[in-house]
């Protein structure tokens, strides 16, 4: 078992000098801390020489590999300087830094490209451990301002790996409630199951206080367990005290305290190095099989790649029809998915796209536009009258004429054409922005990528101008023949028992069924009452209801429908919010002291949909009134 350490060590320098030590999952301790942690007096310790640079601010600034093997001799030894050993450990301090500065620059700049060192001693175990840079809240320098999550990505790709090892470094004179190290670590490993709590500076707490229930484990609980460590202390490093001295002070002082003499046999440095050996080597032993066959899997794809290019031509016209097939068959593909709505890897979550949003157009934006229509009712009736009096002529008629009412239907039906040209546009656009994104993976080849768009493009607007022509036949079919039989023409007769019956049993098409959910803001709560705030809403076809949150338990207000219309409000000029609003035709109150209920949402698309849910249950826009203000009634039909 001792063996395998040293094979992994292998296979790390062989994966990283190919530049692949990211995709291959290898067992590793990755030390995590903030900054002043400790980290770096830890491994110190368990080398027993200063080799790590110091200094004020973020002094980690690349992962360190740091590979301890068992040997009779002391010395270290770079992999990008293999063959070169370094036996003063001052020179390997200084190379580190040079080989930081190549990389990052010397204004603390940060790079996740890793520097593999190994260290050979007889005073070692063989261990593997990655010393990662510790988290900073302030940029300084040349480090850009999301400098803290750039280091927390870079923190996360290690320890996010379930064969990684997390040693989570925390000073023990601070709330460990508040670590950082074991924030990092709770994030990927929730059940503490790959965490090792190491526990610094137990020398500096607060007199009368100790970290015992910490060390026994029973305060945040790891299963791995805590191990506390007394580091030298910065002037012991300044006055260059000596590591082993160091340890003999560490053992004396675990010893001689009260609250951990009883568990001094399982505190300090070399305790802390013997577990990480044990607990790294059966590690290993238990992810060895998985990584076998990872490997076995890579190396079975690699050769079949290898026989390929054996009797690879790059003049051979079959492998560019080849590779240009699979790059068509892929774009098919993702085509299809992005439409058809089968699922992806890469699904925006950010907004509606593709199918889904070809389905909102013609769900919920062509409902609205055709509602949408202007319609000035008073030159409606006065083109009626005209029609009527044109068609009578020098006669003084009795009855409207059939004529009349084809002339001014037909004029309606004509109105149909706008909105809908103007869906078919908006799905052509979506159409094309499909087909520019799936052909995004054939950047490498831009020729073949403008001629697949090209071409596509082309066969997009050639059916697009076949889909319009049949789109004005479909209105020409039905401005053909006015078929007043037809069970959907309502006529006063038929209008007026469908109304008394409704009255009579008190019910609408719709019932009370559920037409939509989701977020919105109340806009016009009114500075002093806290401006804008965001509810769940619910809309049925007979009310509106918002609640605090989506658990839909606390209800904050019901309100019916009935009467309601819809207005469009004009954007503010501090305010990135869509707004609409719901208002009373009669001036009456619609929610408590308002005249009308301010609704946002955060982007046009939103509500366009949420008015279109409002069309559903019956709620309409204004609608432009006589000057007058008489009501208009029609004579003889009521259209759509």
């Amino acid at each position: 078992m001792e063996s395998l350490i040293p094979i992994v060590n292998k296979l790390q320098d062989a994966f990283t000098q190919m530049g692949v030590h990211m995709q291959l999952d290898l067992p590793q301790i990755a030390v995590v801390g903030g900054q002043s942690a400790g980290k770096s007096s830890v491994l110190e310790n368990f080398v027993g020489r200063d080799f790590l640079p110091r200094g004020s601010g973020i002094v980690t600034r690349r992962p360190l590999i740091l590979q301890l093997i068992n040997g009779t001799v002391e010395f270290g030894e770079f992999l990008h300087q293999k063959g070169k050993k370094y036996a003063n450990f001052e020179e390997i301090r200084q190379e580190i830094e040079a080989e930081t500065d190549r990389i990052t620059g010397s204004n603390k700049g940060i790079s996740n490209i890793p520097i593999n060192l190994r260290v050979y001693s007889p005073h070692v175990l063989n261990l593997t451990l990655i010393d990662l840079p510790g988290l900073t809240k302030v940029p300084i320098g040349d480090q850009p301002a999301d400098i803290e999550n750039q280091i927390k990505g870079m923190i996360f790709q290690f320890i996010r790996k379930e064969t990684c090892l997390i040693l989570a470094v925390t000073p023990a004179n601070t709330d460990l409630a508040n670590s950082d190290a074991l924030k990092l670590a709770k994030e990927v490993d929730p059940q503490g199951v790959r965490t090792i709590g190491v526990i610094t500076k137990l020398d500096l707490m607060d007199e009368g206080t100790d970290a015992r229930d910490i060390l026994e484990n029973k305060l945040l609980p790891l299963r791995r367990g805590y191990i506390g460590v007394v580091n030298r202390s910065q002037k012991d490093i300044e006055g260059r005290k000596d590591i082993h001295a160091a340890l003999a002070a560490e053992r004396k002082f675990f010893l001689s305290h009260p609250s951990y003499r009883h568990i001094a046999d399982r505190l300090g440095t070399p305790y802390l190095q013997k577990v990480l050996n044990q607990q790294l080597t059966n590690h290993i032993r238990d992810t060895l099989p998985a990584l076998r066959d990872r490997l076995q899997k890579q190396m079975l794809t690699l050769e079949k790649d290898v026989d390929q290019y054996k009797h690879f031509r790059p003049d051979d016209p079959s492998i560019k029809t080849k590779a240009m097939l699979q790059m068509i068959q892929q774009l098919q593909s993702d085509f299809e998915r992005t439409i058809e709505g089968s699922g992806s890897a890469l699904v925006n979550t950010n907004e509606l796209s593709g199918g889904a949003k070809i389905n909102r157009i013609f769900h919920e934006r062509l409902r609205f536009e055709i509602v949408k229509m202007s319609c000035d009712e008073k030159e409606l009736r006065r083109e009626i009258s005209f029609a009527i009096r044109n068609i009578h002529g020098i006669r003084v008629g009795l009855f409207t004429p059939d004529m009349a009412f084809e002339a001014i239907v037909k004029k309606q039906i004509s109105q149909l054409k706008e909105p809908i040209l103007k869906c078919v546009d908006l799905t052509v656009l979506e159409l094309s922005n499909v087909v520019r994104i799936c052909t995004d993976k054939m950047a490498r080849y831009p020729r073949l990528r403008d001629e697949t768009e090209r071409i596509i493009t082309t066969h997009i607007r050639q059916c697009e101008q076949k889909s319009k022509e049949q789109m004005m036949l479909l209105i020409d079919y039905e401005l053909a023949y006015m078929n007043t039989n037809h069970e959907d023409f309502i006529g006063f007769a038929n209008a007026q028992s469908k109304t008394e019956n409704a009255v009579k049993t008190g019910t609408r098409n719709l019932g009370s069924q559920v037409i939509r959910k989701g977020h919105m803001c109340i806009q016009n709560l009114g500075i002093m009452k806290g401006g804008s705030r965001p509810y769940w809403f619910v809309l049925t076809s007979e009310s509106i209801s918002w609640f605090k949150d989506e658990d839909e338990k606390e209800k904050k207000f019901m309100l019916p429908l009935d009467g309601l219309k819809l207005r469009d409000i004009e954007q503010g000029f501090m305010s990135r919010r869509h707004t609409f609003g719901l208002f009373n035709p009669d001036g009456r109150n619609v929610y408590k002291d308002y005249k009308q209920l301010e609704l946002s949402c955060e982007s046009t698309d939103d509500v366009d949909s949420w008015k279109a849910s409002f069309l559903r249950a019956g709620v309409y826009p204004e609608k432009d009134t006589p000057a007058n203000g008489e009501e208009v009634s029609f004579e003889f039909f009521v259209f759509m």
